[in-house]
């Protein structure tokens, strides 16, 4: 069991160029031994790609030190688990890369959007019932390995994001899923709600968030895509979310599955009256919020300003 106070830890890195460092000087924070002797599912942010166009999604070097972190805990074993939006997951999958990754590191792919179907309640939101493959429910610990983006209709798509939109399998309800093509769903009536009910449903044990890249303007597909060396990273991804939101220029209130998950129980947030967790709430470890704010505007601005 993971102790409360490790819910209130957000490490920050920022190693521009060195994911290898950065992943591991943000996890070296964090308490991590309950991994061991884990089935570990690893879930990079694998939405869509194109050949000449991969920077809505995980890299595959911050794919490949992510796993290779991992394994310094001794899991049972580790799983990429994919679930892409737009293309079938194996596409997406050999134009990213990981499935180089995946052979060189000698772990398990396994595509959650095909079937077996199993419809599973959620507790919160506008759809109480939604369809997965059952294998995720076999996850014993969930890495979301997500980016640093803004969402036209979510505010930001970060560790929370990650998992909800993807783990409803395209196989069912159809490609890209919001187009309700096979199956209706009310997910887009409150998606914001949607994400908590999920979030609430799908723990997240690990969140992690990268900067590389990161992106501005109309995310989550179509933005800048912004190169910066940050990581963010913590045991609850409610709070992992918030820092990264932050980062993007908003606060919890300006972002409502996080305000909600907040209310419900999910987790802290970081705001700036707490700066650093100076009240006792998220306390920061590594780079200061404030320092890491200077990074990315400067990265995707030009100034600090």
């Amino acid at each position: 069991m993971v102790h409360p106070d490790e819910d209130l830890i957000v490490a920050i890195a920022d190693r521009p160029g060195d994911p290898d460092k950065g992943i591991a000087e943000a996890l070296g924070h964090l308490d991590l031994d309950d991994f061991r002797d884990k089935v570990v599912c690893i879930k990079p942010n694998d939405t869509t790609a194109e050949p000449d166009d991969t920077k809505a999604c995980t890299q595959a070097d911050t794919l490949r030190a992510t796993i290779r972190h991992i394994k310094t805990l001794r899991p049972k074993s580790i799983v990429v688990s994919g679930g892409s939006g737009a293309k079938k997951t194996p596409e997406v999958f050999k134009i990213l890369g990981y499935d180089e990754v995946i052979a060189a590191e000698g772990v398990e792919f396994f595509d959650h959007n095909q079937p077996p179907f199993l419809e599973v309640d959620l507790p919160y939101g506008p759809q109480r019932k939604i369809v997965v493959n059952p294998r995720v429910l076999e996850y014993e610990r969930v890495v979301s390995l997500a980016q640093l983006k803004v969402h036209r209709t979510a505010t930001v798509t970060m560790a929370i994001k990650n998992i909800a939109m993807s783990y409803p399998c395209a196989e069912f309800y159809g490609y890209p899923r919001v187009e309700q093509k096979k199956h209706p769903h009310n997910i887009l009536k409150d998606k914001q709600a949607f994400l908590v009910g999920m979030a609430m449903r799908f723990p997240i044990h690990l969140a992690i968030v990268s900067g590389h890249p990161a992106m501005i303007g109309t995310g989550p597909i179509d933005g800048k895509a912004v190169e910066t060396g940050l990581v963010i990273a913590g045991r609850n991804a409610t709070a992992v979310d918030s820092v990264g939101a932050f980062l993007l220029g908003f606060e919890t209130n300006g972002v409502q599955h996080l305000r909600q998950a907040e209310e419900v129980g999910l987790g802290e947030t970081y705001r700036p009256s707490t700066r650093d967790g100076g009240d006792g709430r998220l306390k920061i470890k590594g780079l200061a919020v404030e320092k890491a704010v200077e990074v990315f505007r400067t990265a995707a601005y030009g100034e600090a300003f």
